[in-house]
Formats: structure tokens, C-alpha cells, sequence
């Protein structure tokens, strides 16, 4: 009957204090908060570091990560303004985490909002988030707004794709797609979806609803568990609702969608 009293009084003390519990023979010792904190914090600087996100798109950049007692502070210099925010809602995502303050630097000067390198760099930014189209292989001009698609594509129907997401990104005016495609058709195998951790695929889907006209990242709540996710908000109407469906499905990693969205 004691050992199923002890049993229960650490279950009790491994909730109260989040796991900073430890068992010693015959009593339950409880370790000191801010060791606790610390635990918590060195948790943060590492899985962000060794996120998908930081490995990939941002491995190139100087990005200091420093957490305190789960608000965390990112300094350092990403080259261009959408890898800021990807690093962000990266972090923000991960377990543990209270609040992110930004104070990354841009290196160089950064584009002029609604300029056509600004558009450039949100059209490949765009791109590279999505599985079903291939954004490291195609290149990307703008000239007053209208965007020019170059490279190859694996099929008309990546092209296509390819074409009506450029065309949604907020501020383009239209988009040439002068996009190959190879002689042959190759052949196609199953597409095995890249195992991916929650907070990148958050911060992926976050930043990819915020580059789209016809979506509102700021209306729209997003949870990932185990590469599922859930979104929550309010939609315009049924075909942005659609529409957000199909986008996020459409991400690195994502394995299903759960909406929980509203039609307003």
C-alpha cells in the first residue's frame, strides 16, 4: 500500500513541477526551479537549432538563439526579411516556449515593400515551402510585378502548380511560366512524405498563409502534433477555407490537415 502511496505522490510532483522529479529510494525530491528552467531553456536553444527549419532554409545565417526561462531572444544577421520571419514562428512553436523577441538583422539593404525583389523573394520563399512543386530548381524574375518562372518541371501538372502559386503571392500582378518540361516522362513513384518536426512544419504553414493574397495567416490559428494540423479561425467564405486546406496539405512535412475553421 506504501509503494502505491509513493507511486502516486511522484505522478503528483512529476505534473506539478514538469517533470523535475526525481525518486530517492524511499521519498520523492523535488529539484530546484530555476535548475528546472535551465533544463527547459538549453531544450529550446537546441531543438531549434536542430530543427528542419534551421538546418535548411535559415543553415546559412547567423542566428543566435538564447531562451530564459522560455522567452527566448534571437539575434544575429539572415540575408533576406521572410527568413526573420520564418525563424520567428519556427521558435515559437516549439514546447516551452512563452514569447519571441525578434532583433534579427537584414544583412545589406532590404527591398522595398511591394518592389520587385520584395516579390521575388516572397515568390521563392513560397515555393520552397510546398513538396508538390520544386522551388530549388526554379528560377524566379519579376519585372513591375509580373513574375517570369524559369527551369524544369517534372510534369504539366507541376507547372501548373508551380504558376498558381506564384500567381496568389500578395502583390504580383501576373505570371509568365516559361517552365520546361523533359522530353521523356519519368517515371513516378509514391511520394514519401519527409519526416519533418511540429514547429518548422508551424512555421512553414504560418509563413506561407501570410505570402498569399487570397488567405489571412493573421485569422488563422495553427497547431501541429506529430506532423498533423489542426487550424482554427475564420475564413472569408468556403473557397478560402479551400483554399487554406489545399496549401497547407501542400507543405514540407505535413502528413493531414484537421480544419476547424469557420465561414464568417
Amino acid at each position: 500500500m506504501k509503494a502505491v502511496y509513493r507511486a502516486a505522490l511522484m505522478a503528483v510532483a512529476f505534473t506539478l513541477f514538469g517533470g523535475c522529479a526525481t525518486s530517492t529510494g524511499k521519498s520523492t525530491e523535488k529539484i530546484s526551479a530555476p535548475v528546472c528552467a535551465s533544463e527547459m531553456d538549453d531544450r529550446i536553444e537546441s531543438s531549434a537549432r536542430n530543427s528542419y527549419v534551421f538546418k535548411t532554409y535559415l543553415k546559412g545565417d547567423d542566428i543566435k538563439i538564447q531562451s530564459k526561462d522560455g522567452a527566448v531572444t534571437l539575434t544575429g544577421v539572415v540575408s533576406e526579411e521572410s527568413r526573420k520571419g520564418l525563424a520567428r514562428e519556427t521558435v515559437a512553436g516549439l514546447p516551452g516556449v512563452k514569447s519571441v523577441d525578434n532583433r534579427l538583422g537584414i544583412k545589406g539593404a532590404s527591398p522595398t515593400a511591394n518592389s520587385d525583389a520584395w516579390l521575388g523573394e516572397k515568390v521563392k520563399a513560397t515555393l520552397l515551402f510546398h513538396r508538390n512543386v520544386s522551388g530549388s530548381k526554379t528560377q524566379v524574375q519579376v519585372n513591375d510585378g509580373i513574375v517570369t518562372l524559369r527551369g524544369e518541371a517534372s510534369s504539366q501538372a507541376q507547372k501548373e502548380l508551380t504558376t498558381e502559386y506564384a500567381k496568389d503571392v500578395e502583390g504580383v500582378k501576373d505570371v509568365k511560366n516559361e517552365m520546361t518540361m523533359p522530353q521523356t516522362s519519368k517515371t513516378t513513384s509514391e511520394y514519401v512524405i519527409e519526416s519533418i518536426d511540429d514547429a518548422s512544419i508551424t512555421g512553414q504553414v504560418k509563413m506561407s498563409l501570410l505570402f498569399h493574397r487570397s488567405t489571412s495567416a493573421h485569422n488563422t490559428k495553427v497547431e501541429t502534433t506529430a506532423g498533423v494540423v489542426t487550424l482554427y479561425g475564420k475564413a472569408k467564405n468556403a473557397a478560402e477555407r479551400d483554399l487554406v486546406n489545399k496549401l497547407v496539405n501542400d507543405i514540407n512535412g505535413v502528413k493531414s490537415v484537421n480544419s476547424r475553421m469557420t465561414i464568417e
